[in-house]
Order: structure tokens, then sequence, then C-alpha cells
């Protein structure tokens, strides 16, 4: 079988150090050409809470490579952001075999529109629970272990077939991996949490317990969880079980349920975390902010529902992007003040 993990950040980083530990064999490319001549000289470095591997591979290839080598695979695990989706979709069709398969183990909803590229018969959905952290290329920590980390991945008609049951095999070695059976309630869910923690504490340059430390910022995330949950119900998305949750612990009002969701995931991921959009923050790159809050944003205007606390997200980050505003404590006075929470 021929696999090929397309992106290696800190989540694709760590899937492939998992296979390439297990003696899974994998070629790897990422759009980053320092990433790939790293593996290519000195391998993939990881580290985790008590150890550390240096991972060599022979593997690691340069987009351009492709083009000379034209592989064919099997299965693609994309890791990439969410503005990348679209173009490293078209970019890797012409090498994915006629019956191979994509599994995106990334954030936001881009399964459609991933879908309409290289079909919906050839795409297997995904929801990731991982925490990792990468600013050298080819260097990765890890904070969450295979034993603590925790993925589903689903069909989109609910069926258990054996490519996913394929790629449960292979995922195992690097999370608990479950089935679902409403893969795309499962990525909402999952796009609910992020909405409330990656663009928030990355405005403020925090890790997961410190950006709790001013009672507004709780109060903050808490109106952003009620926003999405509200926005996800209109489009027919229903809270899926997640992160060790039930479908009873997440019954209840919006309120309820967005507490239930930070609180557990900020307990997985640990206190000094540094999400991955407050990682590109510090590296001065876009972020998914506008695949995540300004979809929300872009949903709730469509259905009239209040959305302003994601749009006074959206704005700052923007600001923080285009390099007119520093991130730091003092946005979540400014946020507040946007979302008109008193």
């Amino acid at each position: 079988m021929e696999i090929l993990i397309l992106g290696c950040g800190a989540i694709g980083g760590s899937v492939a150090a998992d296979f390439l530990m297990a003696g899974v064999p994998i070629s790897i490319t990422d759009s980053w050409p320092k990433v790939i001549t790293k593996l290519q000289t000195e391998g993939l470095q990881i580290s985790f809470p008590d150890k550390e591997f240096q991972t060599p591979t022979n593997q690691a290839l340069h987009l351009s490579d492709l083009a000379r080598l034209n592989p064919r695979f099997d299965v693609v695990f994309l890791a990439a952001k969410a503005q990348d989706a679209k173009w490293l979709s078209e970019f890797i069709k012409p090498y994915l075999k006629q019956d191979g398969i994509m599994v995106p183990l990334m954030n936001g909803m881009m399964n459609e529109a991933i879908a309409n590229i290289i079909g919906k018969e050839r795409l297997i959905g995904s929801v990731i629970e991982l925490s990792a952290e990468s600013f050298e290329p080819g260097i990765i920590k890890r904070k969450t272990p295979p034993s603590k980390t925790w993925i589903a991945i689903g069909e989109f008609d609910g069926q258990i077939t054996n490519r996913l049951k394929m790629v449960q095999d292979l995922l195992s070695h690097s999370a608990k991996v479950d089935f679902s059976e409403q893969i795309e309630n499962a990525k909402w869910t999952k796009l609910v949490t992020n909405a409330m923690i990656l663009a928030p504490f990355a405005m403020i340059k925090a890790g997961s317990y410190d950006a709790f430390s001013d009672p507004k910022m709780r109060q903050l995330v808490l109106q952003i969880g009620q926003e999405a949950i509200s926005v996800g119900r209109a489009l027919g998305y229903e809270i899926e079980k997640i992160f060790g949750l039930t479908a009873e612990d997440l019954a209840g009002e919006p309120l309820e349920i967005s507490q239930k969701l930070v609180d557990t995931l900020v307990g997985h991921i640990g206190k000094k975390s540094q999400n991955a959009t407050t990682q590109d923050v510090i590296k001065g790159r876009l972020t998914e902010t506008r695949f995540i809050n300004g979809l929300i944003v872009e949903q709730g205007q469509k259905h009239n529902i209040s959305v302003m606390a994601n749009q006074a997200i959206c704005q700052i980050i923007d600001q923080i992007e285009t390099h007119t505003l520093e991130a730091t404590p003092s946005n979540i006075a400014l946020a507040c003040q946007l979302a008109k929470i008193n």
C-alpha cells in the first residue's frame, strides 16, 4: 500500500512519526521546502513528555519530486491548514489512484470543497484531537501521546466499510480511533470547540489555562460557543459525541454544552499548550480563523443569528495578521467591547 502524508507540520509530523516508528512505509511531502530538506538530511525529530525519537525517512519528497517520480497513492492523509485544502487537493489529485482515498486531518468544514475536487466517493472524514507544537522544520513537540490522542473517522453515509476499518488500523498507531456515523456533525462539534479556543487564545498569545486568568475571557469564549452551536443547528448540524463526552453529556442548552466542550478540551491538551492558531500568530503567518469563526459569522448572518462575539474575534485576528494590532491580553477587553459583552 502506498501511503502519503501530505503536510508535515505539528499534526502531519506527529502522525508520520507514529507510522515510521511502527514500521509502516510512508512517503511525506510538504509545501514548505525547508521541512522536506530537513527530513531528507536529518529525519523527523519528535519529543514526548517523557521521551524523544529521531526518526529517519528516505521518502521525504519535495512537491516538485512528485512530477518527476509520478507516484500513485492508495491513501493520502491531508494534514494542512484549511486555507490550503483546495489547492493541495487539486495538486494531489493526479497522484491518487482511481480507487485511492483521502483522509483530511484538519480543522474546518472543508470536506465538501475537497469532495468537489477529488470526488466524495474517494473521501473519508475525520475529527482529530491531537496537541502538538512545531516551531522549527521537522521538529515536533507532541503534547498528547498516542495513548491520549483521539480520532473519529466516518463515511458520509454512516456505513462501516472495509476501507474505513483499514484507515482505523493505520491511525491506531497515532490514537484511539472511533467510528462516527455522523461525521459532519462531529466536524461541526469540533469547529465549535476550535472557535472557542484557537483564535481567542491566539489573539493574546496565551497557553491553555493562562487564557482564562481574565474572567472576561471565559465569558467571551462561552458566547462564541453559544453562537456557533446556534448557527450549526440552523444548518442542520447537531452536537455529536466527542472528546470522550457522550450524547447525554452534551445535552442541554448552548451555554451548558459550550462549558463542557471547552473545559474538557483544555483539560485534555494541558495547561501550557500553544494551539495551532497561536503558533501561526507567533510565526507571523495567516491563520485559519476565517474558515472557523469566519464561517460562523458568514452563516449566522445568512440565518439572522447574532454572531457578534465571533465577528469580534475575526476583526481582531485580521488586524493581527495585517500587523496593525499586537497580540496582547488587552485584546480581551477590545473583543468584549466589539461583542457588546458587559
